[in-house]
């Protein structure tokens, strides 16, 4: 007798579980829903979709590197004159405090089996040689995959030297203030 009771009270509490079970996954699915809601920003354009947003185009401390209140700071001109000559790269990160700038890969129009990176440290709060450190990095397309090999050896010192006649013109433009 105990045996006809347990089968049909298990199939009685089915129906129930399974209610449960479908009541917790549609309780998860508007928790889901209400969680990402609060992620959406209100700059909308007319599409529905976001605006994207740059928050190095909006946000530029280097402007100002030579001043004192700066924690860290570096020469304003150099700053400048390195975002400006590697403008034509993705710059994935920049800290003007820190004087670094990261570029991403950038892949030159004429070549799709090559690509650059590009690390820039401005080191000084004075307009010399000396305060921009560039490593220049380089990958080939090799059988589907990105292998490392090193750049043209003046490939660094080219870059250095653009960006520091850009800084000079810069300072000139600026009646040679520092």
């Amino acid at each position: 007798m105990l045996r006809r009771l347990m089968p049909s009270h298990a199939a009685a509490s089915r129906p129930h579980t399974t209610l449960l079970l479908k009541r917790m996954a549609t309780a998860t699915m508007l928790a889901g829903v209400s969680l990402l809601s609060a992620c959406s920003s209100s700059d909308r354009t007319q599409t529905g979709l976001a605006a994207p947003s740059n928050h190095l185009l909006t946000e530029d401390r280097g402007a100002s590197g030579g001043e004192a209140s700066l924690k860290g700071g570096v020469n304003a001109y150099l700053w400048r004159a390195t975002l400006d000559t590697l403008s034509f790269m993705p710059v994935a990160t920049a800290d003007a405090e820190g004087g670094i700038i990261l570029t991403d890969w950038y892949t030159p129009p004429a070549t799709h089996d090559e690509r650059f990176k590009i690390t820039a440290f401005v080191l000084d709060r004075r307009l010399r040689s000396d305060a921009l450190r560039l490593s220049v990095f380089r990958q080939i397309k090799q059988d589907g995959t990105w292998v490392d090999t090193p750049p043209a050896p003046n490939t660094a010192s080219d870059i250095a030297t653009r960006i520091l006649s850009r800084a000079r013109k810069l300072r000139a433009d600026n009646g040679n203030q520092d």
